[in-house]
């Protein structure tokens, strides 16, 4: 089985886990979301990561980010950080959103654990990313950002994966959020986007351009403003709060997804084989960037 197929292969596994054996994930079903900390802890650990568990406390029910580490092959003590949210909106399966990240992190530990990038790179798995706990304190990203921020933790800066799997390829599948966006991004939603704000502009342009020398898949990408309605909408938002850089890798969502926050998302809507694409294209952009 060749590199790309095995990714694929493994991406599906993990979103048919999550959505379909677990299934809806949301805030008020802490033992569905508890059975998806532990799937995702066990995957961790089964690489050899180093795996750590943060708990925090909500309106008196106990969430978790699940956190696994591979140490960086040249000593140095540069760190980037990858994270995806696990939880979904009620009532959904959540195959888009967000499987489909997790899946991403999942395999992006694997690879990183086979073969060390020159760099450290945390794996971040988030709790309360969906309503009602979105642009509060309460979100996972937020308590883990903050974390770091508390300890001085230097990281390079974040990749937040935020529905990565759903491509459509006619002329008008693709939306955006404001008309004239048209006359510069595609029609056809046969890309994933780049998404920051302008602070972070520098960090994600550099990935993005060694992503676009590693991988086939098309990428676009945009750093702006918050009012553009869409650009903040993850946990990459709780890495601005706390003063570091960070974009969002994104399908675009409500955008592309006529399946966003409906029953409708499920995992066979997926488009495994340009995620694997994704997948193995960041950690070779990582590799070059890192080796810097």
């Amino acid at each position: 089985m060749n590199d790309i197929k095995k990714i694929e292969t493994n991406l599906k596994s993990h979103v048919v886990f999550l959505s379909e054996t677990i299934g809806d994930r949301n805030y008020l079903n802490t033992e569905k979301l508890n059975k998806a900390a532990d799937y995702i802890e066990e995957k961790f650990r089964s690489y050899k990561c180093d795996v750590r568990r943060q708990p925090f406390t909500v309106e008196n029910k106990t969430y978790y980010n699940i956190e696994a580490e591979v140490k960086g092959a040249s000593g140095k003590d540069k760190i980037i950080v990858i994270g995806a949210h696990y939880d979904t909106i009620t009532g959904t399966p959540g195959a888009d959103d967000n499987a489909s990240g997790v899946a991403g992190i999942l395999e992006f530990a694997r690879l990183a654990s086979e073969k060390p990038l020159p760099y450290t790179i945390r794996l971040v798995a988030f709790a309360l990313e969906e309503p009602p706990f979105f642009r509060t304190k309460n979100m996972g990203s937020y308590v883990y950002a903050q974390s770091l921020k508390k300890e001085g933790v230097k990281i390079e800066g974040m990749i937040s994966l935020e529905m990565i799997g759903y491509f459509c390829d006619t002329d008008g599948c693709q939306y955006y959020p404001l008309p004239f966006f048209k006359w510069f991004f595609p029609k056809k939603g046969n890309f994933l986007s780049f998404v920051g704000d302008i602070g972070s502009r520098k960090f994600t342009q550099k990935i993005k351009k060694a992503f676009q020398k590693s991988s086939p898949l098309p990428v676009e990408s945009i750093n702006t403003i918050s009012l553009v309605p869409g650009i903040d909408f993850s946990d990459h938002m709780s890495f601005w709060k706390s003063g570091y850089n960070a974009f969002m890798v994104t399908d675009t969502a409500f955008y592309r997804n006529p399946h966003y926050h409906a029953l409708s998302d499920t995992a066979e809507k997926l488009d495994y084989k340009r995620m694997a694409e994704f997948v193995k294209g960041l950690y070779n952009a990582l590799e070059v960037v890192m080796g810097d």
